[in-house]
């Protein structure tokens, strides 16, 4: 039995993502959460005051990372306004990529904090901070259904298959 290689798996990804809509939101959900798992890990480092992760406190004010979510869903917002990062409009296929992992990743770093939004008080810690996570799950959960790739699923599935049966 043999693996298959990363020109089939390529092959396959480019079978079942033949649109560029399919293709952004596939992207922006591993980016989502990825983010998302990342930025967690990350806090908790700060709050242990383990690795080299630091609160960012330019003029000792804290720069929450939210800030820098909102910039990323602004500008992509704008790009996409200016039709680029969509598809066969301005930037092509590169920037419709892009767009949508930054899209994803803006949205985890902003949902993450959605209890500091929505109370107005950093309550990233306390009992209220659950706000953010009952966010994260629930727009995660609708990103995850619009992406459910079942076209890569079932091209890879099929690729299996194949190299199964090969041997």
């Amino acid at each position: 039995m043999r693996a298959p290689t990363v020109a089939e798996v390529r092959d396959a990804y480019r079978r079942a993502l033949t649109d560029p809509r399919e293709e952004r939101r596939l992207l922006a959900t591993i980016a989502f959460g990825t983010t998302f798992a990342t930025v967690r890990v990350i806090t908790h480092a700060i709050r242990d005051n383990r690795g080299p992760f630091r609160n960012i406190t330019p003029g000792g004010r804290h720069i929450h990372h939210m800030t820098f979510g909102i910039i990323g869903v602004i500008g992509v917002g704008y790009a996409w306004l200016n039709e680029f990062g969509i598809a066969d409009a301005k930037g092509g296929r590169r920037a419709s990529r892009a767009t949508a992992v930054v899209y994803g990743a803006g949205s985890a770093l902003t949902l993450d904090e959605f209890a500091l939004w929505l109370n107005l008080a950093d309550d990233y810690w306390t009992a209220q901070g659950r706000e953010s996570i009952d966010a994260v799950v629930l727009f995660g959960s609708l990103l995850s259904l619009a992406a459910s790739g079942h076209r890569l699923a079932a091209e890879l599935a099929r690729l299996t298959k194949r190299t199964l049966t090969e041997n």
